[in-house]
């Protein structure tokens, strides 16, 4: 409020903004007396305007008389020097208690161009540092924290990204402000809209919250694993808590998750192998030891499993050729007779000539249907794995695994097993077919 020309409108209009201020606001004029005191100056040191307004300086009533000279000159200093001037003090409040305040002065120069007074701006120290804190930890995490960030407005779109969040996206931070996330994902995105949704309509969730997303770059998706947190985001200036987005934090764990899986992937399949040899151990007949173990293979692994076996050539200019022996589901049920009719190229063929393993997929454009019946394959077929069956030196057949279109590719991993239980499978056969030829 100031102390002359109360009823002029400017004067009215001026002391109405002064008073709708957040921070504290003072004025003096040339001689040092104040002229302006707003509310939230009177909030922090308890002193109204009329009991402020026409005092020259604090002394005797805002400041100890042995700091009250220093502060005035202090203050009133910054009407030779340009630009603003940054204070700490210790004033005093109407009930006798110290506060300090960090004040910020700047000097009022007179239609002349002469100084003509001072404003000074101040609020609680604490309270300025806690401002300064947030406003520094903002742009810590929006320049290059350790994770990433993305603030994203209500309509869920990226509307601040920092560096982090911008690498994993593999773009410019620029070029991914205001996108729907279904640009910047091809998998995943739904997940992610309807956790942002939720904080939006209930809070921020109390745990953090991992999602498997596949990011579109320019080499393609990539598959990553992100642990995500996640905040509601609100104005602190209105009265009502006024949603601006939603604070989206994340962390690439994809590494630690995939050798979480991997583990615990080895630890299954170490156990199926165990059981499988201990129920493997009380079957009298091979072939049935041999069912049980593909049995035990399958669980968690492949929807099928095919056993074709050499049939030994009774001419010896005809060479040895297949037998389906069995499938799996339904087990093995003894020896077979109907020879698979294999293609040259055949997967199977090729695992014989290497002596190894050989994986195939189902190229698009062809129906799954065809190119699985075309193998004598079951009609689910989408990916096959086939490995040797190789016991004492000698190959006794191809063991196949099929795969639905449901499950994903066969991989190195999963060749390394394959080839694992075909060793034991082949030790079955290997001791069955010694049993059958002892007369």
């Amino acid at each position: 409020m100031s102390a002359s020309g109360r009823g002029q409108p400017t004067d009215d209009l001026l002391a109405a903004l002064l008073d709708g201020m957040d921070a504290a606001l003072c004025a003096f004029d040339s001689d040092g007396v104040v002229t302006h005191w707003n509310r939230e100056a009177e909030r922090i040191l308890g002193w109204t305007a009329a009991e402020a307004v026409g005092r020259k300086g604090f002394a005797g009533w805002a400041a100890r008389a042995a700091d009250a000279q220093d502060v005035e000159d202090r203050l009133m200093g910054a009407q030779d020097v340009p630009g603003r001037q940054v204070h700490e003090f210790a004033l005093l409040t109407k009930d006798g208690g110290r506060v300090l305040v960090r004040t910020q002065s700047a000097g009022v120069p007179g239609a002349d161009g002469r100084p003509a007074g001072v404003y000074c701006a101040f609020s609680e120290v604490h309270a300025q540092i806690d401002l300064e804190r947030s406003i520094a930890l903002s742009e810590a995490l929006m320049d290059d924290a350790s994770w990433g960030v993305v603030l994203v407005d209500v309509d869920l779109r990226p509307a601040v990204v920092n560096a982090h969040a911008a690498r994993a996206f593999g773009s410019a931070r620029t070029a991914l402000l205001g996108r729907p996330l279904g640009d910047l994902l091809t998998q995943g995105a739904e997940e992610l809209e309807g956790a942002l949704q939720h904080v939006l309509a209930e809070g921020s969730p109390r745990a953090p919250l991992e999602l498997w997303v596949s990011v579109r770059t320019p080499e393609g998706a990539r598959r990553r694993c992100w642990r995500c947190g996640f905040l509601r985001l609100g104005s602190p200036l209105a009265e009502e808590p006024v949603p601006l987005g939603v604070g989206w934090l994340f962390q690439d764990i994809t590494e630690a998750r995939r050798t979480a899986l991997d583990t615990a992937q080895l630890r299954f399949r170490a156990g199926q192998l165990y059981r499988a040899g201990r129920s493997a151990a009380e079957c009298e007949d091979p072939d049935e030891a041999a069912a049980v173990r593909l049995d035990f293979a399958l669980a968690g692994f492949a929807d099928h499993a095919l056993l074709d076996v050499l049939e030994p050539s009774v001419d010896p200019d005809r060479p040895p050729r297949l037998v389906r022996q069995a499938v799996s589901p339904p087990p093995l049920s003894g020896q077979g007779v109907i020879p698979a009719r294999y293609e040259p190229g055949h997967p199977a063929l090729q695992a014989l000539d290497r002596i190894g393993s050989v994986r195939a997929t189902a190229p698009r454009g062809i129906a799954a249907e065809v190119w699985a019946r075309d193998r004598q394959w079951p009609e689910d077929a989408a990916h096959v794995l086939c490995t040797v069956l190789r016991s004492r030196g000698r190959t006794l057949g191809v063991l196949t695994f099929v795969r639905a279109s449901s499950r994903a590719v066969f991989e190195r991993a999963d060749a390394e097993y394959a080839e694992e239980v075909a060793a034991r499978v082949a030790a079955d056969l290997d001791l069955a077919r010694s049993a059958h030829a002892k007369p």
